[in-house]
């Protein structure tokens, strides 16, 4: 089978995507690929979504936090975007993801607009109403643990 000629085969846009969430959190390609075909479905209905084409093209997420390589077809930017800002869950975990930038090639996309490894500070206790508990620092955020799930803090929350 001949491939088509370059005028006529898609053109993609490559979305670096930050994905945040709480440090106990782990989540992988497929479950993050399932979740963001939802949304666009819920979005965007069946013929919206398969126009958008969203594909995760490399996922990679520790300690609370990671990025991704989302392609979508070109004319269908802004609604591929529409369809990441509904992303608030995967495999039940709660996520913030966010869009650092557009590329043509994936190459420029994974230099330019992906996060690096995000620096913890280690295991830190808190007190909280007169009661440690344990809490991992990220940057100037904490993420405390109270038993029933985490809690999120600033620098100047806590001191």
């Amino acid at each position: 089978m001949k491939h088509l000629p370059k005028h006529l085969r898609p053109r993609w846009r490559y979305l670096g995507v930050a994905v945040e969430a709480w440090p106990d959190a782990d989540l992988d390609r497929d479950a993050f690929q399932r979740a963001l075909w939802y949304a666009a479905g819920n979005l965007l209905g069946d013929p919206g979504s398969a126009d958008c084409d969203l594909s995760v093209l490399q996922f990679h997420f520790g300690a609370g936090a990671g990025g991704a390589v989302v392609r979508v077809r070109r004319g269908e930017l802004e609604r591929g975007r529409a369809a990441l800002a509904c992303v608030d869950e995967v495999d039940g975990h709660p996520v913030r993801v966010s869009v650092r930038g557009v590329s043509g090639t994936v190459r420029a996309c994974e230099e330019r607009h992906l996060p690096g490894p995000e620096v913890s500070s280690g295991q830190h206790a808190v007190a909280i109403e007169g009661v440690e508990q344990p809490a991992v620092q990220r940057g100037s955020r904490l993420d405390v643990d109270t038993g029933d799930g985490f809690l999120g803090a600033t620098r100047e929350d806590y001191q």
